[in-house]
């Protein structure tokens, strides 16, 4: 959400878009038992990319950042496709983990948006201090310190 945020006009939009659907169809391969390998590595990386793209406030086109997103995307949907519980429906476990990510997106992006329309460089100071923080904070997922 805040990388969307960032980048404005249509990537408010179609990055997250992109993110949620791409992450259904890596839910669709967990649930499936497909091999996807790397994924814990996968999710690890995505909090550091894209956590550091956010601080560097790096811009992509529209079309970079979707893929971007889309690829780290499968690793995330794929964890929660497989790791449903046998109890569960697969349309409700589903439909909670595509709208919880839904959510999240759009609080990112609201808040980026609304620190970047009113506070100014602050705000957008702010915003790439998240990005850093996220960052070092994937570091320590992939390096096994978190």
């Amino acid at each position: 959400g805040l990388f969307a945020a960032q980048l404005g006009g249509w990537a408010r939009w179609l990055v997250p878009a992109s993110f949620v659907s791409v992450m259904v169809l890596g839910g669709a391969l967990g649930l499936a038992g497909v091999a996807v390998p790397f994924v814990e590595l996968g999710i690890g990386l995505s909090i550091v990319v894209l956590g550091g793209v956010v601080a560097f406030n790096l811009r992509a086109g529209v079309a970079a950042a979707m893929a971007l997103v889309g690829f780290f995307a499968v690793f995330h949907g794929y964890a929660h496709g497989a790791e449903m519980p046998e109890s569960a429906s697969g349309l409700a476990y589903g439909a909670g983990f595509v709208l919880a990510t839904a959510m999240l997106h759009a609080a990112g992006l609201g808040f980026g948006l609304a620190l970047d329309g009113k506070a100014g460089a602050r705000g957008a100071l702010v915003v790439r201090s998240l990005g850093a923080l996220a960052a070092f904070a994937g570091i320590g997922v992939v390096t096994g310190l978190v």
